[in-house]
């Protein structure tokens, strides 16, 4: 992966942040994208640039403004001169229960994991094609398999995964498009999510008794980058067998 461009969205912190070091480690360059988590942002960029000298760039933009879209590609362009590889990892994830969806959490929820790839993957394409690149999309195993009191979540990742399929159509054979579906990962940075019975319980309900590390996401994400020439529109899950034990 030698000097080959990344644009990550969503990748200062949590799945994104190791996503982001095991690509670097492999040799490619970095456009991270982040909203506010600044601070992770410039910290993750020293660190790495600290190995390999100016090979991470930072980007700023809220993902629900789809008018900077064209930015993002633009400035991943200006910076290192092309892009290889694709990762749509932002998202937001919050329950709505029937009864109290709003419009503003509805375009929130789609507008971050689902809208914002689809566009960003069109601004990307035809740099992507000209690198015989590809996309990979962070979905969750909740896209098939929805999660109760997250309708709009589940919608917004069940629409990320057919769009999965979409993109390797309308985009091949120049551009492959993959999905990663993460199961228990890292726990979700809300109080709802703190109960250690509750906890357990979903630990049980992996095949393989135990919850995964955001490392796991990363080395499949290389994987489809680095390793799978022949192998486009699929959607791995990475979920200690959750997703066929829910």
């Amino acid at each position: 992966m030698d000097q080959k461009v990344v644009l990550i969205t969503g990748g200062a912190r949590r799945v994104g942040a190791a996503i982001c070091r095991t690509l670097h480690a492999s040799g490619a360059n970095i456009m991270l994208h982040y909203r506010s988590s600044v601070e992770q942002a410039r910290s993750l960029q020293a660190e790495l640039n600290a190995v390999r000298a100016d090979s991470v760039a930072l980007v700023q933009a809220d993902l629900l403004n789809i008018a900077l879209v064209s930015g993002l590609v633009s400035e991943t362009v200006n910076q290192f001169g092309r892009i290889d590889v694709l990762i749509n990892n932002a998202s937001s994830f919050f329950p709505t229960p029937i009864g109290e969806i709003s419009e503003q959490a509805w375009d929130d929820l789609l507008g971050t994991n689902l809208k914002m790839p689809m566009f960003l993957s069109q601004a990307a394409a035809p740099y992507l094609r000209r690198s015989h690149g590809c996309i990979v999309n962070i979905v969750d195993i909740h896209a098939d398999r929805p999660m109760r009191n997250y309708a709009v979540y589940s919608t917004a990742k069940g629409g990320l995964f057919a769009l999965t399929r979409s993109l390797a159509c309308e985009l091949g054979p120049e551009v492959r498009v993959n999905g990663v579906s993460p199961g228990v990962i890292l726990w979700p940075e809300d109080e709802r999510w703190s109960d250690e019975v509750a906890r357990q319980r979903i630990v049980q309900s992996t095949l393989l008794k135990r919850v995964g590390d955001p490392d796991d996401i990363a080395r499949t994400v290389r994987f489809l980058v680095y390793d799978a020439p022949y192998i486009t529109g699929q959607v791995i899950a990475v979920d200690g067998g959750r997703s066929i034990h829910l």
